[in-house]
Order: structure tokens, then sequence, then C-alpha cells
């Protein structure tokens, strides 16, 4: 989901602590089960972590995929709109903030994504990406930890054991993303300024795993940046 939305005031509070990641990976175990818990408090936490109240914004939410707007019993709002992550129908710096979370491995160019989100982010404005890494221990999602031995190799064994495809499709609805590759990409903005870079589900003493090549890899699970648009 790819969220514009305008913040309002009082900020609230936010704590990346160990009581938070216990949260998260408690609800991560329930991705599968219950996805529509598991994403919504992905969805509050990162509502928290831009310190928004959700009674005081506006929200745009675009997807590429009507159904995706509709899943579990939910009514498109007034701001629903079908669109590309890569072409993003939204005039150039017309959102306050621009938000995704766990979208950017479902794109085939994430970086354009990424591009994308920025262009529409107006001056002073922040954007927010979040992802899940494809050499995370769920970098595979429902075909983990397969994806180790390889994308297609891991959607050929899925297939063999529950008799249809899985939803994450490896090269057409999933695609491999290193955080190698955003942090190369943000360090290359000229008109914006990285305020955070970090770990998502783990404690703040944790952040510098984001720093450390290879092992970043593996241990970071989801990446989060935060840039402000100059």
């Amino acid at each position: 989901m790819r969220e514009a939305v305008r913040p309002a005031t009082p900020p609230t509070s936010f704590r990346r602590d160990l009581a938070r990641s216990r949260r998260l990976f408690a609800a991560f175990r329930q991705e599968q089960s219950n996805p529509a818990y598991f994403y919504g408090l992905l969805a509050d936490d990162a509502v928290a972590h831009l310190a928004l109240r959700g009674g005081g914004a506006q929200v745009l939410s675009i997807d590429a995929d009507a159904t995706e707007l509709t899943l579990h019993g939910r009514t498109p709002g007034p701001g629903a709109i079908l669109g590309s992550g890569i072409h993003l129908p939204l005039r150039t710096a017309s959102v306050d903030v621009c938000l995704s979370t766990n979208v950017l491995e479902h794109v085939p160019d994430p970086t354009a994504m990424a591009d994308e989100m920025l262009r529409v982010t107006r001056p002073g404005g922040t954007m927010f990406l979040s992802y899940t890494n494809w050499l995370s221990p769920w970098g595979g999602h429902e075909t983990s930890p397969w994806h180790y031995l390889g994308g297609p190799f891991a959607a050929r064994r899925y297939r063999r054991r529950t008799g249809h495809q899985p939803k994450n499709l490896y090269g057409a609805t999933m695609y491999p993303v290193s955080v190698a590759q955003v942090i190369r990409w943000a360090g290359r903005q000229t008109g914006a300024d990285v305020i955070e870079m970090l770990p998502r589900y783990l404690p703040v003493w944790a952040a510098g795993i984001v720093r450390v090549p290879v092992l970043r890899e593996f241990l970071t699970w989801n990446l989060v940046v935060i840039l402000r648009k100059r």
C-alpha cells in the first residue's frame, strides 16, 4: 500500500524498544494466518513512527490491483486510487508524506518506485519507505526459507507442496531487492536528506546492523528508510 497523507498535530509518542520488537515479531508469525491483523499493526506502527494522527490526515491509498483495495472486507474510501507504484498518478510535490510499507519487493523496478515517491513529496515533506529485503529469513514470503536456494526453486517447491501457485510469485509479483541497493539509492539523492535508516522490527540499539555489509542482508528482516525532501 502506498499512502500520501497530510500530517496532523500533536505528534504521537513512539519508542523503538524491545517490547515493540516483541509485538512486531509476534504479529509477524500471523502474517499468513491473519494478514489483516499483521498489516494493520504495521500500518499503525508506521503512523506512530512518523508522528501522524489518522483522524487528522487526508489519505490517498494507491494500488495497481483493485482487489487489494478491498481485501479483508474493506470498502475503499474516497481517496482510493488505481495506479502503478513506478508511475504514481500524483502531481510533483503534491503530498506532505509519501508512505510505502511492504510494497517495494513487489515491483519490478524498486528504485523507480522510490524515485516516484520522492517526486510527489513536497519540499520539507517526508518519505517513508519500508520493505522486506530478499536475503532476510522472510525474503521469499510464503516460499521462505527455500528462496535461499533461488526464487524459481522456491516457487516450484511451493507448487508441489500445496498444489497451487504462491501469491508472491518470484519474477511476477515478487522481486529480489537488497538492503545495499536502497542504501545506495538513498545516498545518491541530492534533493533529500536521510533522516533514519534502520531495521524495522529490531530495537533502536540494533540500528547499526544496516552499516555492516553482507550481515545486514540477513539480519535486517525489513528495512525502513526515511527521507526529508529539501
